[in-house]
Parts: structure tokens; sequence; C-alpha cells
């Protein structure tokens, strides 16, 4: 099962480094991760991606609440929350078929960032599940250079069924 979790640290040298490291030695792969900075200064925001059950989840909470920098750790549940990921594509496509690629990109709510003689780069920001569905899209054009920034998210400022779960707290 997949779970995205929302880890607020001390902005320091080696706090990401701490939490990936001990992702790596407990065998768990993160799928994706993305870190920035906070509205607090001194504070970035990790975001990750994990594939494990429940109850290594329960685990990884009690490891990652040891950690120094950590200062909350909370899952991001599917549906409660809102999750995007930017995508920047380069399709190599001919002038002639550019007009239905873009206009495709535009009703997904993409926008073209550069153009060339033989190709365009397209900027997709969307769910997951959108920008696989886009990828697959872009295919038969022939994609040459892709990059995902992995996902990000914040609970839902409205319509939440029950509030995120917190799973560990320093203060």
């Amino acid at each position: 099962m997949r779970h995205t979790l929302s880890v607020t640290v001390q902005d320091k040298p080696g706090a990401l480094t701490r939490i990936t490291t001990m992702f790596a030695r407990r065998g768990f792969n993160i799928e994706s991760l993305a870190v920035g900075p906070t509205e607090q200064p001194g504070v970035s925001r990790i975001t990750m991606r994990v594939d494990c059950a429940q109850h290594s989840l329960e685990q990884i909470e009690k490891q990652i609440h040891k950690l120094v920098d950590v200062l909350r750790v909370t899952e991001l549940v599917a549906g409660e929350a809102v999750e995007r990921e930017l995508m920047l594509v380069k399709v190599s496509v001919p002038p002639e078929r550019r007009a239905e690629l873009v206009t495709t990109a535009e009703a997904l709510g993409g926008r073209l960032l550069d153009v060339g003689p033989d190709a365009v780069v397209l900027e997709l920001v969307a769910t997951p599940e959108k920008l696989d569905s886009f990828h697959e899209l872009c295919r038969p054009y022939g994609v040459s250079d892709l990059v995902r920034t992995g996902r990000v998210g914040v609970p839902r400022a409205t319509g939440r069924r029950r509030a995120p779960r917190r799973l560990a707290a320093i203060n």
C-alpha cells in the first residue's frame, strides 16, 4: 500500500540524508521525494511517497520520530489532501502536428513553454495519475526528455472527512 508522508524538519545540513538513510537501512523504497521551504523560516517540508503496509508505516513513524531535526510527521490520506506534481516533457513533434498536442496539453491545464524546429517543451501540473495519462498521450509523438518533481501535498482546506493522521510531533 502506498502512503504519502509530509515531514517538517529544521532546515539544517544532513536532515534529508538522515531520513533517506533511515529508509534505506530498513529496506523501504522511497518512490517520490520533494523537498522545499515552508511558510516558517528555518523549516523545510519533505514530502515522500512510500510503499509499505500499515504496520510498517507505524514502524517508520517511530524511527522518524527519533531523528533529531524532525518536527512533525503527517500522513496525507488520499482524498483528504490536495496532491500535485509538476512534469516537464520535451516531445519530438513535427510542426504540422503541434497544434493537436498543445491543445491536448491545454485541455489538461498544461502550457507550452518552448518551441524548437523539431520539438516542443510542455509543462503540466496535475495529479500524478493525470500526468501518467498525459505521458501516454505524448508517447506516439516521441518523448525525447521527461522530468517530474515528485508528489507534494497539503491537507484539504474544506470538505475534510477527518483530520489528517498525525504520526509524530516534537514540540
